[in-house]
């Protein structure tokens, strides 16, 4: 067994705070989300077909398939392909699975922190990068992830029409909020992967940054506002 962690003692009243909260929040997150839906304005999904062909210098290298398992998650609108930036011969995939609403019973996005390892990816790393973009400063998960030989640098977040989320707590949060304020719960969930070779972690989360930086002010124009 594992020693006592020394730093947890004397903080059960905060985790059972939290093991009541965590069903609280996700009450009332149903509950208003049920509540407006009757005045929700879903937009329509945007054209896969019209994705941006090109990010920056970043140019369509070709079109990946589709996991089974992504495909029953039943997205309004998928994208999941490849780009090369030549320079430097450097390559990311991209997947934007998108739905117009998150009321109840409707398909929502899984989160990758569960449906990596469920493919066999086991983290190693998991932590939080800011990328400066046209379009502002956004902070997105970093996950290092490896299967056998293979190991990756995935970058992923929820996008809604007005803000980057990489909470998933803060995205039930915002589901809320917006879907009072605005009548729409529509989010996207965007994933961005590097593949680490002989430049390792970094050179991989090189590539994720400079991609999704020159991703981002395209994909902000694609997807609804």
């Amino acid at each position: 067994m594992f020693p006592a962690n020394p730093e947890l003692k004397g903080r059960s009243f905060t985790w059972e705070w939290l093991s009541l909260a965590v069903p609280v929040v996700l009450g009332v997150q149903v509950l208003v989300v049920h509540a407006a839906a009757g005045l929700e304005h879903p937009p329509q999904p945007p054209s896969v077909a019209s994705f941006p062909a090109a990010a920056g210098q970043w140019k369509f290298l070709h079109q990946d398939p589709i996991d089974p398992d992504i495909t029953t998650l039943k997205a309004d609108a998928l994208v999941s392909q490849t780009y090369l930036e030549r320079s430097t011969n450097s390559s990311a995939s991209l997947l934007v699975a998108w739905y117009k609403t998150q009321r109840d019973g409707a398909p929502q996005p899984h989160s990758p922190k569960f449906c990596l390892p469920g493919w066999g990816w086991r983290p190693e790393v998991a932590d939080y990068v800011t990328i400066d973009t046209a379009e502002g400063a956004i902070t997105v998960n970093r996950y290092i992830v490896v299967k056998g030989t293979q190991r990756a640098v995935v970058f992923y977040w929820y996008q809604t029409p007005w803000r980057v989320i990489a909470s998933e707590w803060a995205a039930k949060f915002w589901v809320a909020a917006d879907s009072l304020r605005s009548k729409r719960t529509d989010t996207a969930l965007v994933r961005v992967v590097a593949w680490s070779t002989t430049g390792g972690d970094g050179a991989a989360t090189a590539v994720a940054t400079g991609f999704t930086r020159d991703l981002y002010p395209a994909l902000r124009n694609f997807l609804p506002r």
